[in-house]
Order: structure tokens, then C-alpha cells, then sequence
């Protein structure tokens, strides 16, 4: 059934669209004006494509854009579903293994998270060095699709070190406030409450959220070249002595949208 729905979704695609995709982004909450840079070719509601789901969530438009970024051919997932809508885990994923078999090698996740790390203020950045998978899911569970990767990937490298890198240069050049660190992803959809959030910073985490590692994990299984940043769009509960609202995380990502837009487009340019 899975293999057969990516089938599905990648004909559909190609049917329609001439880029070939070197570089996929996925667009997490209010960061979704990247579009903008780009020179579209064809666009896509998620409504529109086999095997996708539309989020319910604001600040997620839920559309698919192929385009050029300069001379780059880019995919753009401008939002995305999360489990705690309700979706099966290979529904979360789909999207990213879609643009895998369309031929990424490279693959950009951002998000929106709670800041959780020493010095971290709204509206900074943090680079994802590694993460700790708290959600209960794994998107690998169930008989091992063997076209698509390993029985067991490995995750010692699950974020790439040069990758890294390069956003961490994209994010200096454009002297903007940064962070690195682990990014602990979780169901949801509540937020944290103030013991959980100790006990995450306890276990090594500098950012918590919900979304990113079923990606991630779906795109090492299937050999890309994974690279993702958080926007920290408030301060974890407890930390921060305000009730978090979504409405908050939407309107500091808005905040800062411009200045995302910067380092992402230095970033895919320079690979």
C-alpha cells in the first residue's frame, strides 16, 4: 500500500512537471514566504495529489511548488502534517519520500520549536545537530519497504556535518543570531509542561517540537543528505514564565520570516 501510493504520487508529478528537483525544503509553521524567491514552475495543493494530506493547521499552507532557486531546481513543501492530526506515520512521511524518488539528494527541514538552551531568545535560530525521538513513532516500523533503504539505516550522521556547515556560514554572512544543538521531537499536540521540559534539558535537548524527526528518518532511510534549522519561536514552558499559544509561534516566525528567507536561499546556493 505505501509503495504504491508514492507510486502514485510521483507519476502524477511527473505527468505534469519538467523540473528535476536536486534540493527539497520543507516549510515549517509561518516560514512559508521562501516561495517567494522562487521561480515557479507548477504548483500543487496538497488536495490535489494522490497520497498527500492537507494540514489543519495555521500557519501550514500545504501546497507542493517545483521551481528554480538562480539555477538550482528545487522542491518546496510549504507546510506539513503532524501526527498529532490524527495522521497514520507513513501518511507524515510520504511527502518527503515523494520528492526522494523524484531524484533529491539533498533535503532542508525547518520548524518552529521552543527554546529550551542557555541564551536562547524568540526569534533566534538553531542549526539541528542531532535529535532525540520522544514521540512514541517510528516511520520504519512494519516489513522494510527494501526499495527504498536498509531493514536498519544508520543514524550516527542522521543531520550532515557539512551541511551544517554551510547553514552556519549562511547564518553568520548574514549576521544573524544562531544556536546549535539537539532537538527533541514529540507528539504533541500539548505543549510541554515545566517537569517535562527539565527532564528534556536533563537528556541533552536544546529545542523542543513536533514535527522534523519522522522526516528525518524517512530521508536517511532512503540515502539523502539531510540538513534542518529551527526558528525558536518561544522560550519551553517554565523557562519562559508566559502561557505559550500557537498564535505566539506563528507571529514570531512571521517576524522573522525575511530573515529566514535570507540564510536558506544563501544555504541551497551554496551546495
Amino acid at each position: 500500500m505505501i509503495q504504491e501510493a508514492l507510486e502514485q504520487s510521483v507519476n502524477f508529478i511527473r505527468e505534469r512537471v519538467s523540473i528535476k528537483p536536486k534540493v527539497g525544503i520543507v516549510l515549517g509553521s509561518g516560514l512559508g514566504a521562501f516561495v517567494n524567491d522562487l521561480k515557479i514552475e507548477q504548483s500543487f495543493a496538497y488536495s490535489e495529489l494522490p497520497g498527500f494530506s492537507a494540514p489543519t493547521i495555521e500557519g501550514h499552507a500545504g501546497s507542493l511548488h517545483f521551481g528554480m532557486l538562480n539555477d538550482v531546481p528545487v522542491a518546496v513543501l510549504q507546510g506539513r502534517i503532524h501526527y498529532y492530526e490524527g495522521h497514520s506515520i507513513d501518511k507524515i512521511v510520504h511527502p518527503v519520500r515523494t520528492l526522494a524518488m523524484l531524484g533529491i539528494e539533498t533535503l532542508l527541514l525547518t520548524n518552529s520549536a521552543g527554546g529550551m538552551g542557555d541564551n536562547m531568545k524568540a526569534g533566534d535560530f538553531m542549526v539541528i545537530t542531532d535529535h532525540i525521538n520522544l514521540s512514541g513513532a517510528n516511520p520504519l516500523m512494519g516489513p522494510n519497504l527494501k526499495n527504498l533503504g536498509p531493514r536498519f539505516p544508520d543514524m550516527t550522521e542522521a543531520y550532515d556535518v557539512q551541511l551544517r556547515e554551510k547553514l552556519c556560514e549562511a547564518l553568520e554572512k548574514h549576521k544573524i543570531n544562531y544556536h546549535t544543538g539537539i532537538y527533541c521531537g514529540v507528539s504533541g499536540p500539548t505543549y510541554e509542561t515545566p517537569a517535562e521540559v527539565q527532564f528534556l534539558k536533563t537528556i541533552g535537548g536544546s529545542a523542543v517540537g513536533m514535527s522534523t524527526v519522522p522526516e528525518t528518518i524517512a530521508a536517511n532511510h532512503m540515502g539523502l543528505r539531510v540538513a534542518a534549522v529551527s526558528c525558536i519561536t518561544n522560550l519551553a514552558s517554565g523557562i519562559s514564565q508566559e502561557k505559550l499559544t500557537h498564535e505566539e509561534v506563528t507571529a514570531i516566525a512571521k517576524k522573522v520570516e525575511q530573515t529566514f528567507c535570507q540564510f536558506v536561499k544563501e544555504f541551497v546556493l551554496s551546495l
